[in-house]
């Protein structure tokens, strides 16, 4: 990690000002993507995890019929998400913990699903979050990311570069790129790549999914 990349205390602080105000923020803003991600995820149902939780907005949305447990970095943001699981009688919602995504402390192979939205260009260690999520998920199950991705060249390309280290104050990366994620998958050998395209409307922000090899 480089001195002008992302740690867990800058991500912690963004996210604790970010609270009070997330769903107001970006709640329109994300939604495409939150239920593009949803919907992905219960193609497959069952335990799903939902890596950086935050404030729950996307816990409503789920099925019933399945079994969820969502995981943040940032108290104050799950305070929020506990509290929406309280008012909205969200019982299928088994456990919310906060948890290091790149150190999570969960056992090897339970879950059907992993979802993260927003999440993977917003951690200090991409790959060794990826690694975990993996690690998690039972074989034949799926990683589900939705995220901005960034682009390989031309003028969005250059602002995204000139943007990054203002956008890693407020706990993200703009730059992050598609071809992290395939060489992980190549890396990692027991995961493949069987989606990745843009969310409709502007296309601003793309599904990525993962399938485990079935053993």
């Amino acid at each position: 990690m480089t001195a002008t990349d992302l740690s867990r205390t800058t991500i912690e602080k963004a996210y604790a000002r970010w609270a009070p105000v997330y769903d107001l923020v970006f709640g329109k803003v994300f939604d495409r993507g939150r239920r593009a991600s949803i919907e992905a995820a219960e193609r497959i149902g069952g335990r799903i995890l939902e890596v950086g939780v935050g404030t729950g907005i996307s816990l409503p949305d789920y099925s019933r019929g399945n079994r969820l447990v969502g995981i943040d970095i940032s108290a104050p943001m799950l305070r929020k998400a506990q509290e929406r699981v309280r008012e909205q009688n969200l019982t299928n919602v088994d456990a919310l913990a906060v948890m290091d995504a790149a150190h999570l402390a969960l056992p090897d192979a339970v879950f059907d699903v992993v979802v993260a939205q927003y999440v993977i260009t917003a951690v200090p260690d991409p790959e060794g979050t990826l690694n975990e999520f993996a690690r998690v998920l039972r074989p034949g199950g799926e990683i589900v990311l939705v995220n901005h991705i960034g682009a390989e060249q031309g003028p969005r390309a250059v602002f995204e570069r000139c943007f990054a280290p203002i956008a890693r104050r407020l706990g993200w990366r703009p730059e992050f790129r598609f071809g992290r994620l395939s060489r992980w998958a190549d890396n990692h050998g027991g995961v493949t790549i069987v989606e990745s395209r843009p969310v409709t409307p502007l296309g601003h922000f793309s599904l990525i999914r993962f399938a485990k090899a079935a053993g």
